[in-house]
C-alpha cells in the first residue's frame, strides 16, 4: 500500500485542495499569536506593575480567548468541517482594519502592518476560493 492509496479507517480520504489548507495554516498561525499576546499579557501582569495587574489580567484573558477561535476554526478546516471556514474568514478579515492603525505607528509598526495585512488578505482569498468552496461544500451542482 503507498501513500497515495492509503485510506482512513472510514473510507477514502478526502482531498485538501492547497488554497484551504493555506488559509487554515494562515489561521491557525493567527490564532497562535493571539493566545501568545494573552498568556503574555497576562504573566507581564503578574510579575510587572501592580496598578495594572487587573486591567492586565483582563486583556490577557481576553486576547487568550480570542486566540482560542481561530485555532478552533482552524482545527476545523483541516477536518473539513463547514463551520469553519466563518470564524476563519472573520479573523482574517479583522487583520486588515488592525493593518490599517499599525501603519500609523512608528517604529517596526509600519512593517508588521504590511505582514499583517498581506497574510489577512491571503487568508481571505484562499479560504474564499472555488477550490475551497468545493471542498467544503461539494461540487457545484449544474
Amino acid at each position: 500500500m503507498t501513500a497515495e492509496t492509503t485510506q482512513a479507517p472510514g473510507g477514502p480520504t478526502p482531498d485538501r485542495p492547497a488554497p484551504l489548507l493555506r488559509g487554515a495554516v494562515i489561521t491557525a498561525l493567527e490564532g497562535a499569536v493571539l493566545t501568545g499576546w494573552g498568556i503574555y499579557d497576562m504573566v507581564s501582569g503578574l510579575l510587572g506593575d501592580s496598578a495594572a495587574l487587573g486591567r492586565s489580567e483582563f486583556g490577557g484573558v481576553i486576547l487568550l480567548v480570542m486566540g482560542l477561535l481561530p485555532l478552533a476554526a482552524a482545527r476545523a478546516l483541516f477536518g473539513l468541517r463547514r463551520w469553519g471556514r466563518s470564524p476563519a474568514v472573520l479573523t482574517n478579515t479583522i487583520c486588515l482594519p488592525v493593518a490599517y492603525y499599525m501603519w500609523q505607528g512608528d517604529g517596526v509598526m509600519p512593517a508588521l502592518a504590511v505582514v499583517i495585512a498581506v497574510l489577512g488578505l491571503f487568508g481571505v482569498v484562499s479560504l474564499l476560493s472555488p477550490r475551497a468552496t468545493e471542498a467544503l461544500y461539494g461540487p457545484k451542482a449544474a
